[in-house]
């Protein structure tokens, strides 16, 4: 009788243990089939092949773990820094351990002494005995230096491979990735192959991310996908594909909690859209979007605010002195102020926040404060520009309102930005310095709205004890948004903090 044959992607599939993971694999790892997990040394194969048989543990399966190159002590001692225990797991060990008792449990060979018949053969003389569903090889660049040559290498892999797959056995071998860059052999031999890369930054913290190279006969989530090792394990964030992510919901306009600026857009903000607030350094795009967050949550809704330059002692300080307390909402929880060091986060990881805000604490209004400083998150202007492109198209389609600052070089005359955004920006306000009768006042106009028909005039703006003014259009003005206008007419500038009280 004839075995019936099935796809892969027919074929029971085990998990990884690490649920992101997964979800980039398209369901996990298909069964009984041997995958190569290749990396440089710190990049964390030894953590995810730990969760690995880790995770086949709690699920009842016998795990495996082979290791040529670290003892069993190296291996508890790792576990125990993520607060796991390896009891069981079996542990067989292929290296060299000076002075170790006759009578352990553990069995020993000395791959310096041995020959590579006979390591694997005492590799399939274990396997045969403790008969494991799940199994860690580490690694194979303690083979190719028994092998002494490619094709033995190869032919001896080929033989494992073929061993492991008469023993119903899902095997993960890793491999240091030391040999020739361009030596493809466990990439041919493998039924799957996932690349840990490892870059050490200028300055921060270095940066980890993983890449399926290939898996055959299932459809995988391609490219390079952020990860970090922490305490109780690796945490995938898998790159994050906007059209995949559709929800319905209400686009009528809501306030922003300044009348006036209502009336230059059209009416308010539109859900599901995105709004960039460019101007110089403190002319009042934080104070603008503290205020549209204010009204949101005054509307029931829930808020999140990044704030990657300002700390969050000062950004709450600063709002309460404008009378804008947002205390209550942060103990109530309507509101999250979370204060992020660019130098220690990777872009992903910054993407999988924003993403458990909307769909795991629902999430409606959502500011990113400032975009300087998440360029500093990104390798260059073209990664942060497709990296913003997915993130503001995910947001629109979950019908989130989302504040975008960004900060410009310059007070009066030019003023330039690190980049260009405003392809991407469904709404932008224009924040200026202007000098009029010995003084510097700000005066902010919308440039673009794609969803309402806004005012195209420019108003004086004020911060105060009061919160945000706008005033009325500076019809008898020119040159404003230059810095430097010329005066035409009798229209009234706004009266100063020193004016009111002396009036």
């Amino acid at each position: 009788m004839r075995p019936t044959l099935h796809s892969a992607a027919e074929r029971p599939r085990v998990s990884t243990g690490i649920a992101d993971l997964d979800n980039i694999l398209g369901g996990g790892l298909t069964k009984d089939r041997a995958y190569l997990l290749e990396g440089t040394p710190g990049s964390g194969k030894t953590t995810i092949a730990l969760q690995f048989l880790l995770e086949g543990a709690r699920a009842g399966e016998k795990g495996l773990y082979i290791t040529l190159s670290e003892t069993a002590a190296e291996l508890r001692e790792v576990a125990r820094s993520h607060s796991w225990t390896l009891d069981d797991i079996e542990l067989f060990e292929l290296v060299s351990e000076d002075g170790l008792d006759p009578e352990s449990e553990q069995s020993i060979l000395e791959p310096s002494e041995v020959e590579l018949g006979e390591t694997i053969q005492g590799v399939m003389d274990c396997v045969d005995r403790l008969r494991p569903s799940r199994v860690v090889f580490d690694s194979l660049s303690e083979m190719r230096l028994l092998a002494q040559n490619s094709l033995r290498y190869r032919r001896q892999i080929l033989a494992l491979k073929q061993y492991f797959s008469t023993r119903q056995c899902t095997v993960l071998m890793l491999d240091d990735r030391s040999s020739d860059p361009g030596d493809l052999q466990l990439h041919s031999i493998a039924h799957g192959v996932i690349t840990l890369e490892q870059t050490a930054q200028d300055y921060g913290s270095e940066r980890r991310r993983l890449r399926v190279v290939k898996m055959r006969g299932v459809k995988y989530r391609g490219g390079f996908h952020d990860f970090v090792i922490e305490t109780g394990g690796v945490a995938v964030f898998p790159r994050l594909i906007a059209a995949e992510h559709h929800r319905a919901f209400l686009g009528d306009l809501v306030t922003t909690g300044v009348p006036a600026l209502d009336e230059m857009l059209g009416g308010g903000l539109t859900p599901g859209t995105n709004t960039l607030l460019s101007g110089p350094s403190g002319v009042g795009k934080t104070s603008t979007s503290i205020r549209c967050a204010l009204s949101a949550l005054e509307r029931g809704d829930k808020a999140a605010y990044y704030l990657f330059d300002e700390g969050r002692a000062t950004f709450l300080a600063r709002a309460s002195a404008m009378g804008m307390d947002l205390e209550p909402h942060l103990q109530s929880g309507q509101l999250a102020v979370v204060q992020i060091d660019p130098a220690e986060l990777s872009p992903g990881e910054f993407a999988s926040w924003v993403r458990e805000a909307v769909e795991r604490d629902g999430v409606t209004f959502l500011a990113i404060d400032s975009l300087n400083a998440f360029l500093q998150a990104m390798p260059g202007e073209k990664y942060l520009l497709l990296q913003m492109h997915e993130m503001l198209s995910y947001l629109n389609q979950q019908g989130i309102i989302t504040l975008l600052v960004l900060g410009q070089h310059g007070v009066l005359g030019e003023i330039r930005s690190d980049v260009d955004l405003s392809y991407l920006s469904d709404t932008i306000i224009l924040f200026r310095y202007f000098e009029a009768r010995g003084r510097l006042h700000k005066a902010l106009s919308v440039a673009k709205s794609r969803t309402t028909a806004h005012e195209t005039s420019i108003r004086e703006f004020k911060l105060g004890a009061s919160g945000v003014e706008v005033g009325d259009p500076l019809e008898d003005f020119e040159g404003v948004l230059s810095g430097l206008p010329a005066y035409r007419g009798a229209t009234p500038l706004m009266p100063t903090e020193t004016a009111a009280a002396g009036a």
